[in-house]
């Protein structure tokens, strides 16, 4: 099978790491532009919001704003991906907006993460807590501390305190799981569980019962011996706690 090599004569090819770096160099005129006239604005390469307060200033800026790129800088504008939005109907690098809701805030809305990066930050935190993968705590708490800040300092903008909150706990019991998996035997289960300060005739129980590693994981045996206070000793950074600070 031969391959046919055609000379690129203007442009840059989709997904080149120059991209970013030449839309930075180009819009660079365009961010100085925007300053000078006082507007809110987010760029990302060449993907670009501008905020203004009606409708009527979204169309005027609209307007000035793509007559300065064709005739300044010359470059076209995808009118098929532009447009005047709503906040509520906005989305950008992975950020939505929502109404407030407050008494006396009318009009006003704040930022929030958009479903699916949630749903991928659970896939990650869910793979690094797989019972099965084969690594020790320390390197799982250490991994899942890695991908915990770097998630919250990015979206640490958008008003995400309750869900951290509620993920806080799914993966704690996450991490217990994989701790009462890692004891295997009934016997180690049983001595772990009375140095952990359960009664002997109770932890003989609990290491003989039928009941599923994640529902024990859930169960007040585990939650009250494997504590918050616990986790937090081995390294664990509390979602909720981090956002705060």
């Amino acid at each position: 099978m031969g391959v046919k090599a055609v000379k690129r004569r203007k442009g840059v090819p989709q997904g080149s790491p120059l991209s970013q770096l030449l839309s930075n160099i180009l819009l660079n005129e365009l961010d100085k532009e925007l300053v000078k006239r006082g507007l809110r604005y987010v760029r990302y390469a060449d993907d670009f919001s501008i905020y203004a307060k009606s409708e009527r200033a979204a169309k005027r800026i609209g307007n000035s704003i793509y007559k300065f790129l064709k005739s300044k800088l010359q470059l076209p504008i995808n009118r098929e991906k532009s447009g005047i939005r709503r906040p509520k109907d906005f989305q950008m690098l992975g950020f939505g907006f929502v109404p407030t809701y407050k008494k006396g805030e009318k009009g006003k809305y704040q930022a929030v993460v958009v479903k699916q990066k949630w749903q991928h930050f659970k896939k990650n935190l869910k793979e690094l807590t797989r019972k099965t993968t084969p690594m020790s705590f320390d390197e799982r708490i250490s991994r899942l501390n890695l991908c915990i800040r770097g998630w919250i300092n990015y979206f640490k903008p958008a008003s995400i305190y309750g869900k951290l909150k509620k993920l806080d706990e799914w993966l704690r019991n996450r991490l217990r799981y994989c701790i009462w998996h890692h004891w295997k035997k009934r016997e180690r289960k049983r001595k772990n569980l009375i140095r952990l300060g359960v009664k002997p005739g109770q932890a003989y129980a609990w290491s003989r019962t039928n009941m599923g590693g994640w529902a024990v994981a859930q169960s007040p045996i585990l939650g009250t011996t494997i504590t918050k206070q616990r986790l937090a000793k081995r390294g664990y950074i509390a979602m909720a706690n981090y956002y705060r600070k």
